[in-house]
């Protein structure tokens, strides 16, 4: 007898760094729901985005196809291409009932309402942010003039965001609660994609009244060392981080660089609220023992590391691992934490493969299933490297970089083609990733090793899809 397809919730921040739940070593948050998924599922502490920039990742770990597998290369991009399947437009033609509040920014939102292909999605409440920037179809701001609330009158951005009832992360969970409660009898998908904690660092001031800069930790530096580092890091701590766009870490105090970090996890805050919020309507509904959670965000935030805010080109922890937790209890595994490698990329796999669906030769991640159900003992290696991509990606920041990051939990090596300069770090000697290694004689050897190997991490990612008449 065929097991029932389970209910998905699938929970994505913007811009969340792996380092921002409490039970997963961060004294300094408070996260109670969070922790409650750790205990109650597979925490996947070496969980790695493909890009580190929105639309590339989010195009990756929904389709389980690499960045420049599915051309979706760049933030702003004109579309996205129509051969594409997203894993949700699998699961809605086997039978799911999908629906999403937030973002999906697949392609450009600059002055437009992002165009959808056949995503699979019957209900989308589109926000792509918390602003007002959109005349018409932004629903969360929709919502707020309904309820007689005007963004500019009550929006005080780092004085104070929007009061907390009427936040886009509170907007989202009251969607995907209308969503859970009035779906079909067919077993349902939901995808909350909220904004925060993306810059401008903005949470209620009831919330930013709980992180007092001065408890905060220090941002991780060391002293000289971006003095034999790539360009645009110098660039970028001089002039304000992604080339410009935000502030300048070299003209910051450590209170102000502390207060970065207060505001950030105050968001974080309110997002474990929100959490909070869905399971308890599931269990008040009794849909939690058919749900899987996945806690998850697309990349992560410098935050201060290395003299650098916000994102770009760069491939330090603090910006491409990110948060992943998977929660299925009675089905999956409980209170385990898996600290193999795994990739975002993985994601829509392991749903196919959870609900039962073939998954097709062409989608390039690795299902998480094993590992989730407690097949696969402690010493499982699910991946031996993961490989992540940024080409030119930010259209006006960064200009022209192209680079690629290969990392096997150990060593890490960033190539910035077409430029001499690069990056390599020993995580078992410089975990912090203070000390680039690149043009160190002693490692040499070690660095052309890993250059073979992520030169043949591109190569292997190269598009299945035209073999497809083979198949036929």
């Amino acid at each position: 007898m065929k097991q029932q397809q389970p209910n998905i919730l699938w929970f994505c921040t913007d811009q969340q760094r792996f380092d921002t739940i409490g039970a997963l070593n961060n004294p300094h948050i408070h996260t109670p729901n969070l922790d409650r998924l750790v205990s109650e599922g597979v925490a996947f502490t070496r969980a790695y985005a493909q890009s580190t920039v929105c639309s590339p990742s989010r195009a990756s770990f929904l389709t389980g196809r690499y960045p420049r597998t599915t051309r979706v290369t760049k933030n702003g991009g004109p579309y996205f291409p129509e051969d594409e399947v997203l894993v949700t437009k699998m699961l809605a033609d086997h039978g799911y009932d999908c629906g999403l509040a937030g973002k999906l920014h697949l392609s450009g939102i600059i002055g437009r309402i992002e165009p959808r292909n056949d995503d699979g999605y019957r209900v989308f409440k589109w926000s792509p942010a918390q602003r007002d920037a959109w005349p018409i179809g932004h629903d969360y701001q929709v919502w707020l003039k309904q309820q007689g609330i005007e963004w500019g009158e009550h929006y005080k951005g780092r004085n104070g965001g929007i009061h907390e009832d009427y936040h886009q992360t509170t907007w989202a969970t009251n969607e995907a609660i209308h969503f859970i409660n009035h779906n079909s009898e067919a077993p349902w998908l939901m995808s909350v994609n909220v904004y925060d904690p993306h810059e401008p660092f903005d949470p209620p001031q009831t919330y930013k009244e709980r992180y007092r800069a001065e408890d905060m930790p220090l941002p991780k530096w060391q002293e000289g060392e971006l003095d034999n580092k790539p360009r645009i890091q110098k660039e970028d701590y001089l002039n304000g981080g992604q080339g410009g766009v935000g502030p300048s870490c070299a003209s910051m105090s450590d209170l102000e660089k502390q207060q970065y970090i207060a505001d950030y996890y105050a968001m974080i805050e309110l997002v474990d609220c929100n959490v909070g919020r869905l399971l308890d309507e599931l269990e008040r509904t009794g849909q939690r023992e058919n749900t899987v959670i996945i806690f998850m965000s697309d990349h992560g935030e410098m935050l201060g590391d290395h003299g650098l805010i916000l994102k770009g080109a760069h491939f330090y922890e603090g910006l491409v691992h990110v948060p992943l937790i998977i929660s299925y209890p009675g089905h999956f595994k409980e209170n385990v934490r898996f600290d193999g490698l795994v990739e975002l990329v993985d994601i829509a796999p392991t749903l196919l493969e959870l609900a039962g669906i073939e998954i097709p030769f062409y989608m390039q991640g690795k299902s998480l299933l094993p590992i989730l159900e407690g097949m696969a003992g402690n010493e499982y290696i699910h991946k031996d490297h993961v490989y992540s991509e940024y080409y030119y990606a930010l259209l006006g920041s960064h200009d022209h970089v192209y680079a690629t990051m290969y990392y096997d939990g150990r060593y890490k090596l960033v190539v910035f083609h077409g430029e001499e300069v690069g990056e390599l770090y020993d995580h078992e000697n410089d975990p912090d990733e203070f000390v680039n290694l690149w043009d160190d004689p002693a490692y040499l050897v070690k660095k052309l090793e890993l250059m073979k190997k992520s030169f043949d991490s591109s190569v292997f990612t190269v598009d299945p899809k035209p073999l497809l008449w083979l198949k036929a």
